[in-house]
């Protein structure tokens, strides 16, 4: 019989240690506790002490920050001359208001109810912030695809921001109002009914779930297969090749550099460019052992600076353009990594990053919510900074809601809102959240409740955004 430190296993070989083990499952670290048998009855206990009805609460704190603070104190530390791109984009609408204005939002939903039932959450779960993407065998996936603000949180933050954010959008479409608010009750919908069935399913394949072309049947959005099929056509083209082939040049030495486009895409320092190649070093280290040897075909040939996104604007985001052993290229992004705007107003306080690294915790948290996640993904370290690095134009695409007929937008609430369930179930007992959300509808009326009354809130922030503008308070650069 084996021994561990010293001692023997108590019970280990008896038929009493065998019936024992048998009970109570085998304990193996760095496992989630198993759901157990009254998982469903847990939840629904939950209702007594924050009955479903309260989600549709929200009223601004006394102390609330202004809009224009707001966005003034997430300016902190971001490159001084890209804040008015920022800002452009921001004022945009209320819809890209919403978008780059994760940490007011969680602000706001830090007075909210909660269940305190965690898991792992994208914490920037806006309508935008669901696409495709190419998995390793170049297959298209709808997921998720943004993680920058990831962190363990209530369960409700991303449900709220998700629900308020298609309000937004349906308003920016021309929906009326009535459409509006039945796309965020059918985002709540989905998000309820999509976790009982997972909670019905098997652990492994309730882990696997509604990662395909499945999902349209399942969220009936058959209305939206249409538009999917086509954003997925042309998601397949979306690759380093083609970014590449339209964003370098041939050097007289054979070599390949990226072409500057300011002030989207342009050049940085040979320092700069050093520092970033180097980098790349200890980020191989972060990724599986198989992928280190398809890297190890690659070369670097070029480093520029690219900006990205809506919040992510004023972070530090390099591309770097690499080729292989028949000089086909491909092509990284290695993407500052702030901590979460959702930190300072979590339930539980602030928490630490991952190891102390913003890149491992995004990356992370983006695997553990995902069903396929790039194989590329990894993190590292630039002059001192945190960075995730990930596959740049890995056959992306994506569904602009703003656009959608609002025949349609309900067939996107509830596909965002099963794949929210799905990512959510990843680190949350679906069994718990089944008990909890129930078979009524009780919880998407609060959601909904909540999304329009959010939504008002957030015009309101835009218009005192645009004020700003107009009084000179805030920089901008439109049409960037």
């Amino acid at each position: 019989m084996a021994h561990v430190g010293g001692a023997e296993a108590a019970g280990s070989g008896s038929a009493a240690g065998r019936d024992e083990r048998t009970r109570r499952g085998f304990a193996v670290a760095g496992f989630a506790p198993a759901q157990d048998g009254r998982a469903r009855e847990r939840g629904k206990e939950l209702r007594t002490r924050v009955p479903r009805e309260r989600h549709a609460e929200f009223a601004p704190a006394p102390d609330r920050p202004t809009a224009v603070t707001a966005l003034e104190a997430s300016n902190a530390g971001r490159i001084a001359r890209l804040v008015p791109i920022r800002v452009g984009r921001m004022a945009a609408g209320p819809f890209a208001f919403l978008r780059g204005s994760a940490g007011l939002m969680a602000a706001d939903l830090a007075g909210t109810p909660v269940t305190g039932v965690g898991a792992q959450l994208c914490g920037d779960a806006h309508a935008a912030n669901f696409g495709l993407y190419g998995d390793a065998r170049g297959q298209i996936v709808l997921d998720i695809n943004d993680f920058d603000e990831t962190v363990p949180g209530p369960w409700e933050w991303d449900l709220k921001r998700l629900a308020a954010s298609l309000v937004l959008a349906a308003r920016e479409a021309g929906a009326s109002e009535t459409t509006a608010r039945e796309a965020a009750q059918h985002v709540a919908g989905s998000y309820r009914r999509t976790v009982r069935t997972l909670a019905k399913l098997p652990g492994l394949d309730a882990w696997n779930a509604i990662a395909d072309e499945q999902l349209v049947s399942f969220a009936e959005a058959h209305d939206l297969a249409e538009v999917l099929r086509k954003v997925g056509a042309k998601a397949l083209g979306n690759t380093s090749a083609r970014f590449a082939a339209r964003s370098t040049t041939r050097t007289a030495d054979g070599g390949w550099r990226f072409t500057a486009a300011p002030p989207v895409l342009t050049e940085v320092t040979d320092a700069t460019a050093r520092a970033v190649a180097h980098a790349l070093g200890p980020y191989v280290e972060t990724v599986p052992a198989e992928v280190r040897t398809l890297l190890s075909r690659y070369r670097v040939q070029d480093v520029a600076f690219r900006v990205v996104g809506t919040g992510s604007v004023g972070t530090r985001s390099y591309v770097v353009l690499l080729t292989d052993h028949r000089d086909q290229p491909l092509v990284l992004q290695v993407k500052e990594a702030r901590p979460s705007a959702l930190l300072p107003y979590l339930p539980a306080g602030p928490r630490p990053a991952a190891d102390g690294h913003e890149g491992r915790r995004v990356v992370l948290g983006q695997k553990h919510m995902q069903v396929v996640s790039d194989t590329l993904l990894g993190w590292t370290t630039v002059d001192g900074l945190p960075y995730q690095v990930r596959q740049f134009r890995n056959r992306k695409g994506s569904v602009d809601p703003a656009a959608l007929l609002p025949g349609q937008l309900d067939d996107y609430a509830r596909i965002t809102g099963a794949l929210l369930a799905r990512a959510h179930s990843h680190t949350a007992d679906p069994g718990l959240l089944a008990g909890y959300c129930g078979k009524s509808e009780a919880l998407d009326e609060a959601v909904a409740a909540f999304a329009v009354a959010y939504a008002d809130r957030t015009e309101a922030d835009h218009a005192d955004l645009l004020t700003a503008v107009r009084n000179g308070r805030l920089p901008v650069e439109h049409g960037v």
